[in-house]
Order: C-alpha cells, then structure tokens, then sequence
C-alpha cells in the first residue's frame, strides 16, 4: 500500500468482544469500531508474526449464498496467517433453510466451529443464525448490511485522514447496504458521510434513522442529498455497482443512476483532494470510468487489501481478545 498512517489518532483502548455477534457495525460502539481499526492498522504495518498463533486449535467456517472473490480470500487467508483452520460452505445451490431448519444448521456449527462468517442474500438469515449459535457470527453481505466492508474502508480513509471528525465521505448512486454499513461506521467515528442518490433510491428510512441517533451522540453528519454538487471538497467519493446480485429492477435502475456515474466531470466537482474508493467488483463504464478507476486518486486497491486487516483484527477481537493488547 501507498498510503501512510498516522497511529497516534487511532490507538484506542483495547475491548474484549468476547462472544458477541457482528451483524451491523450499530452492533459495535464507537470505541469498539476504533479498536478494531488500530489493531487492523498493526496488523498491516507490522505483519502477521506477532499473532501468528493466536488462532491455534480454532476453526472458522465460511458459508456463502452468494459468489466472492475479495471476502472469501480475505477471510481465509487472514485467519490462516493467524494459525487457523478455514472450511468453506458453498450455499449457492441450497440456500440456508431450506435443506434444514436455520436453528438447526446453526445448532449444528456451533458444535464443530469458533465462528461462523455468512455471506447471504437476507439480513433475516443472518438474524436467525445470530439467534441460534452461542459462537459468533459476522455478517459477510447480505442485502441490508456490508459491515466489514464499512471497517476496511475506514481503515482506509484513517490512512489518509488520521482524525475521524475531519474525514467526509460522499456516497453516489444507490443508497444500498454498504451505504448503510458506511453511514453507521461514520456515525460510529464522528465522521462526515453525505449521500447522493436520485430520488426513490436513497437508503433505507429506519437504517439511516438508527445511524442519525447515533450520530447526534458523537458528532458524525449524514446528509441525504439528490444533488451532485453536495460533493464538493470531499475526502473521497465512493461508489458501488448499480445493480447487485438477485435484483431483478436492473434496467430503470440503471437509468436512474446514469447521470450519477462517476467520472472525471464529477470528480472534479469534488475536488483535486478527492480519492476515488470502490468496494469492487466495478463495472466499468457504468458506475465509474476507466480514466477515475485507474486515476491516482484511486485506492480502490488499498480498500481490498484492507478487508484482511479488519477482519483479522475483528476476529482477534471476538476469539483472542487478551492477544489484542
């Protein structure tokens, strides 16, 4: 990676999650968001050795409805490099529920691992293992919610803007889970988040309404917006694919979301400061162009490398709490 941290606005006391599920960054305080960061931020500068063997003797479980590249990589290798064993589930063909009940398959896994990291298609089957299992669960995706991807990224923007209160973030294009995850994680930090969608595609009410109480409690911003020009002199601009996997509005939605593409016109409305961030996979040409994607403004790349560091820290936190003194 490029970018250089300033550690000193990122060391935080250290919390022991102890069993606790992560189904939404709401799920973590402010504190708590802050920990993982700084230890997700030792873990990439000074590498993996020091915690090389924390995981000894532990299993994680990996169970996908959905296609991954970067999420399931990344959480294997992180948690290998801290010693231990990985199983994958592939779901795509036989949805959790269906072949068994959920509190079956939960009570199930419970038995054979220390943790279980869904990637779904609905927040429901995240809440139902949540419910079920005594080990943690963490939200890999599903249609509500990308908390990971939320830590990542503020890793990432911690990089370039040590202080959280100076960072803002402006979202465009459809106000979808990593949005949600996105303005709960500055509202955690006491960041600024603006979001820009065309009408009817703005994030969830009650997700955003959740985000807005904490934020009245630490000084974070979320503004809504459908006007382009709310991005002016942003820290970064961040967009995501137009259409995810299993919706079927593709086409109108599409349309809608032309004018917001992310471009060399538009990055110049947010300034020569801004970075571009993607939580990829990027359809090029639609979302966002060549010409930003490849532009050193990008850190799209710097996010991706990200996911291991935040997860790895996530589930020291969650496993191995005393190894993140």
């Amino acid at each position: 990676m490029t970018t250089v941290v300033t550690p000193s606005t990122l060391t935080e006391p250290k919390f022991s999650l102890g069993s606790k599920h992560l189904a939404r960054i709401l799920d973590l305080t402010g504190g708590e968001v802050r920990s993982i960061i700084a230890l997700a931020e030792r873990l990439r500068t000074q590498g993996y050795a020091p915690w090389s063997h924390a995981m000894s003797g532990r299993a994680m479980a990996l169970v996908f409805e959905k296609a991954s590249l970067r999420t399931r990589v990344s959480f294997e290798v992180g948690f290998q490099r801290l010693g231990g064993s990985v199983i994958y589930l592939d779901q795509q063909n036989s949805p959790l529920g269906v072949r068994e009940t959920l509190a079956d398959f939960g009570h199930n896994m419970e038995r054979f691992v220390d943790c279980l990291v869904a990637r779904v298609m609905k927040h429901s089957v995240i809440e139902g293992l949540c419910e079920s299992m005594h080990v943690p669960v963490i939200n890999a995706l599903c249609d509500r919610h990308h908390p990971c991807q939320a830590l990542a990224d503020f890793q990432t923007l911690l990089a370039l803007q040590p202080d959280p209160a100076r960072i803002h973030l402006a979202w465009v294009g459809d106000g979808n889970n990593v949005c949600h995850s996105l303005m709960e994680c500055a509202a955690a930090l006491g960041s600024r988040i603006t979001v820009v969608t065309p009408k009817g595609l703005e994030p969830d009410a009650a997700i955003t309404a959740k985000a807005q109480g904490r934020a009245m409690r630490t000084g974070a911003t979320i503004t809504l917006s459908n006007d382009l020009d709310a991005i002016a002199g942003v820290t970064a601009v961040y967009a995501d694919v137009w259409v995810s996997m299993g919706e079927t509005d593709g086409e109108a939605k599409r349309a809608a979301l032309e004018p917001f593409q992310v471009n060399d016109r538009l990055m110049a409305i947010a300034g020569p400061q801004a970075r571009f961030m993607h939580c990829l996979p990027a359809k090029r040409g639609q979302e966002v162009t060549d010409s930003v994607m490849d532009s050193p403004a990008s850190i799209v790349f710097d996010q991706a490398e990200n996911r291991m560091h935040a997860q790895a820290s996530l589930l020291l936190h969650l496993l191995a709490p005393t190894a993140t003194h």
